[in-house]
């Protein structure tokens, strides 16, 4: 367990930022405690301050997880965000999306979100940005990329893809092995 490094911070904040933007900010500076990020076998893990310095006394092989796991580095060091961040995200998001309950399934299931299933969408989303994705109920369920602007996606067929999946809740049951 290492704090992380000056680029391993900035890759990691560049992605959050695509989903919170200025959110970052409330994560770190919170009136509840400080928090902070920690690297520990490849794996990011966002904890606060008082357990952090509780776990030092755990040898590095016995320890397993610590705080909530934001995610992970790939070999060739670019940052993937894991589902276990959702809940940091979802307050924090600038653009949304929300499925409609026909649609939350075949999202689960790991699929992307095509126009007939959208059911609302931020205004002025822009293309290719990172998207929160919701039920109609205000439930968070993964998060993606917008595959089309708000404007395009009233203009497209019903076929067409508008979100790009990327992580969802059904993730804890199909890959719980990797997310620890």
């Amino acid at each position: 367990m290492r704090p992380l490094t000056d680029e391993e911070t900035k890759i990691m904040f560049e992605k959050l930022a695509k989903y919170i933007g200025e959110g970052i900010k409330d994560l770190i500076d919170r009136p509840d405690g400080v928090y902070c990020f920690r690297l520990h076998k490849e794996r990011v893990y966002y904890v606060a301050e008082d357990i952090m310095l509780k776990a030092t006394n755990v040898c590095r092989e016995n320890l397993i997880s610590l705080g909530v796991c934001f995610g992970k580095f790939t070999k060739t060091r670019k940052f993937r965000l894991h589902v276990t961040a959702l809940d940091y995200l979802a307050p924090y998001s600038k653009y949304k999306v929300w499925v409609k309950p026909s649609a939350e399934q075949t999202f689960l299931y790991g699929n992307h979100i095509m126009k007939a299933g959208l059911g609302r969408i931020t205004d002025n989303t822009p293309k290719y940005q990172g998207v929160v994705v919701y039920s109609m109920a205000d439930v968070p369920l993964g998060f993606g990329v917008a595959a089309k602007s708000t404007a395009e996606c009233r203009k497209s067929d019903p076929m067409t893809i508008i979100a790009f999946h990327q992580a969802d809740v059904g993730e804890y049951l199909r890959n719980e092995d990797s997310l620890t």
